[in-house]
């Protein structure tokens, strides 16, 4: 069964296939693939089952005495390549993430495939920076080195419905499934990414570029299968022998579970968590700017990304007009005549409306938007702003993951960074004020991975690590640090 943009030909028209040693596989068992901006039927997938995991461990594992020898420059150049194809298809890309995701083609294009380009060029020319070092050894006659090796086969695991089917998400494909595999490639290990249920044909095309890169076969090997099949399949990938590191992006909940199965195995894992992120403005903030970016920052792509700004932590003084300034920001970016805005799945909607509902049945209160909005259908919803929210509320301690933004009043720096740091998450954050010297000092206060002043809390460069601290997960992508989590070092010393 042949394919030429991630649609079989023949009697399996209209299906998405899997990558296993190179190749594309359309299967018998298959499942929907449901466009959530019209909620009908946008193609269907082949879904993997536990033999074919385990015929896609296999063909990584046989590529990986070959691959873990290559050159830098080598690997360095399939990713230059893998970076042009995927310029070239960006329009095409982009697309299936609209289709899939019901994002706008400002996000599709121009943060996922943009950052993924990015992502690329930079892991590129970072691959022949990878270094070991020969430090001077205490023994007279002695001398040592520090190697740096790959660990083998990498599993990476993307946003997808395993073992809790009601936290799914989809947010982005692109961006998440290139650094789940491209920082172990470049590294020398091999890889089997296993791509979210909600945007297979977004992972489809991961393994479409790679292999039109020039990628060797079984490198990379991509599944993708039923909600269902998720948590059997998952479990059994990270329990395979061949298995030596894992790394996962989603949902505090399922990387729980994750790690314990990793820790279990004794093997080691990268985890990129929810988070709980909080804008500060301070009494000197410019209300404007401060509006603006706390608007984009809790509802650009429907408040469906892991730094989305969930908190405002706002001064008391300046409490007032802030509301008002950020309801026009509102109103003006995510205007009411779009009819709502769309999130991936009905599960989507439910979590931040139960959440509300909850939070003004013990007081709080909307400010901005109706959660009861009549829209067109169940995955959509209008951006709400709840005012009052308090310690004991889910709103207040939990990721709501959708378009929905607490209010909490403040009084001074102190009682801002008291309440930043009490939900046990440490993604992202923001400081609005006009005294750089100030903002300096609560970032540095502030328990987070991230911390941007005068700016909205969503931003991911290629070149900056990303990651987060407590509940938001331990590891660094992107940059070095990213390339240096899928090596390990090895002593070698010997006599003069």
């Amino acid at each position: 069964m042949t394919t030429t943009n991630g649609v079989a030909d023949g009697a399996a028209e209209h299906t998405i296939p899997i990558w296993i040693n190179g190749k594309e596989e359309c299967l018998s068992s298959t499942f929907d693939v449901i466009n959530p901006t019209t909620n009908r039927l946008a193609w269907k997938s082949a879904s993997a089952s536990q033999a074919d995991a385990k015929r896609a461990v296999e063909a990584a594992q046989a590529a990986l005495p070959v691959w873990r020898k290559t050159k830098a420059t080598y690997r360095r150049d399939i990713f230059l390549k893998a970076s042009e194809i995927l310029e070239v298809r960006g329009e095409e890309y982009a697309k299936y993430i609209e289709i899939e995701t019901g994002s706008l083609s400002s996000y599709a294009m121009g943060f996922n495939l943009r950052l993924s380009v990015q992502m690329l060029k930079d892991v590129a020319g970072r691959i022949v920076t990878i270094t070991g070092n020969l430090p001077e050894c205490f023994e007279e006659g002695r001398s040592m080195m520090v190697l740096k090796e790959p660990y083998g086969v990498v599993f990476g695991i993307a946003p997808c419905g395993a073992f809790v089917r009601a936290e799914i998400s989809r947010n982005a494909p692109y961006i998440l499934g290139f650094r789940a595999c491209l920082f172990a490639l470049a590294g020398g290990n091999t890889a089997v990414l296993k791509g979210s249920e909600l945007s297979p044909r977004c992972y489809w095309a991961i393994g479409k570029v790679f292999h039109d890169a020039g990628l060797p076969s079984g490198c990379l090997n991509v599944l993708l299968c039923r909600p269902e099949d998720a948590p059997s399949i998952t479990k059994s990938i990270i329990e395979d022998p061949i298995v030596k590191k894992v790394n996962f992006t989603g949902s505090t909940n399922v990387g729980s579970i994750i790690s314990e199965i990793c820790g279990k195995n004794l093997k080691p894992c990268l985890m990129e968590l929810g988070g709980k992120n909080s804008a500060i403005v301070l009494e000197d903030a410019d209300l404007e700017v401060a509006a603006r970016e706390c608007a984009l920052g809790s509802f650009f792509h429907s408040g469906q990304i892991c730094m989305s700004t969930d908190r405002i932590l706002v001064h008391r003084a300046i409490s007032a007009p802030f509301k008002e300034k950020l309801s026009a920001a509102i109103s003006q970016i995510f205007p009411s005549s779009s009819g709502g805005q769309v999130l991936v799945t009905p599960n989507g909607v439910k979590k931040p409306k139960s959440m509300t509902t909850s939070a003004l049945s013990q007081g709080a209160k909307v400010v901005h938007g109706d959660i009861d909005a009549n829209v067109e259908s169940e995955t959509r919803m209008f951006p709400v702003v709840v005012d009052g929210i308090k310690k004991g509320m889910d709103l207040y301690s939990e990721e709501a993951f959708g378009p929905t933004v607490g209010l909490v009043e403040i009084e001074s720096e102190e009682e801002a960074l008291a309440v930043m740091n009490d939900t046990g998450y440490g993604l992202s954050a923001a400081v609005f004020t006009e005294d750089l010297r100030k903002a300096f000092r609560v970032a540095k206060e502030i328990e987070a991975g991230a911390v941007h002043i005068n700016r909205w809390t969503i931003h991911d460069e290629a070149n900056l690590p990303h990651g987060g601290v407590g509940r938001s997960g331990w590891g660094r992508f992107n940059a070095t640090a990213g390339i240096e989590e899928f090596l390990k070092t090895k002593n070698v010393t010997w006599m003069d």
